[in-house]
């Protein structure tokens, strides 16, 4: 292994920034134990300015949300020349959007939810569809600002304005069918599938506290589901790996009915910078396959040199 200068990217100003200050400690102090020298850089809006003074390598992108997972910074490092890891500009243009991902995965048989964009004032005259169904932002990971609406809920008939909820926050929200059942998830890494978690949160549903809150949600690995659900899991999230043009690491989220078999498998999103703490799901997949944290940073530094050097 050669020893390479790695700037790695966080922090930054999206919902997540907390996330991916965790992630890009984890990350840093991985690179640092392997050899490598690491600049750390929280993203602020003089971000090129310190790239371009670092001169790295390679830049570890371990940002999320916007504009770090939205084909922002992707746009930035390739007009700078730099490499990086994970997916490139146009892959994460369109991960990020859900309504733009199934605009190109459902086509090719992916199976998705059905809905549509409603303007938030439309929710405080009438439900966009029948209840209970879901209400998330077109451009949030994480289930940043996720609601679920259901008959007996306290949103109100219809929605109160004064109501806590995403329509607070975005004047557009993607209305989908609630999908009853189980989540499941499962990670990619280098096009290879490393198979498939249950997640089983403790209360509620898998929002953004559930996800990393210590103790709040069981994760189950391998997932106690039939052999041909987990072989569509690993199946549907290669091929959204593939036809996305997802680099590096990606994970791909699933609902899915167990009373409707393959039938009721759908796929919600694909993340293209997926969460590397102490309870992201890439990391915990990767150590049941025999590779600890810092071999899985490696791998994702290894592919993206590969990838740039192609």
């Amino acid at each position: 292994m050669t020893p390479l200068h790695v700037a790695v990217l966080m922090g930054g100003w999206s919902a997540e920034r907390e996330v991916s200050l965790s992630s890009g400690a984890g990350v840093a102090d991985a690179l640092e134990g392997l050899g490598h020298r690491v600049t750390r850089i929280d993203m602020g809006r003089d971000v090129a300015l310190r790239l371009a003074e670092a001169a790295p390598d390679i830049v570890f992108n371990a940002l999320h949300g916007t504009p770090g997972e939205d084909g922002s910074v992707q746009g930035m490092l390739d007009l700078m020349g730099l490499k990086y890891t994970h997916s490139g500009r146009v892959a994460s243009v369109i991960a990020i959007d859900k309504q733009l991902t199934k605009m190109l995965l459902v086509p090719h048989g992916i199976p998705m939810p059905g809905g549509r964009i409603v303007k938030t004032a439309e929710l405080f005259e009438r439900d966009p569809m029948p209840r209970p169904y879901v209400l998330k932002p077109v451009n949030e990971g994480s289930s940043v600002g996720v609601a679920i609406v259901m008959d007996g809920g306290n949103y109100g008939h219809p929605i109160g304005r004064d109501t806590q909820g995403p329509w607070a926050e975005f004047d557009e929200l993607l209305a989908e069918p609630f999908i009853r059942g189980r989540e499941l998830t499962t990670a990619v890494l280098a096009g290879q599938a490393l198979g498939v978690t249950e997640l089983r949160p403790k209360s509620g549903f898998y929002d953004y506290d559930a996800k990393y809150t210590d103790g709040m949600t069981e994760h189950l690995y391998p997932a106690p589901i039939p052999d041909e659900i987990a072989q569509a899991c690993e199946r549907i999230a290669l091929e959204a790996h593939r036809l996305l043009g997802c680099k590096g690491a990606s994970r791909a989220d699933f609902r899915w009915d167990d009373s409707r078999g393959v039938g009721g498998l759908f796929l919600l999103e694909v993340n293209t910078q997926p969460g590397m703490t102490p309870l992201s799901l890439v990391p915990e997949q990767a150590r049941h396959r025999g590779m600890s944290y810092p071999a899985l940073v490696q791998a994702i530094i290894d592919d993206a040199m590969q990838e740039n050097a192609a």
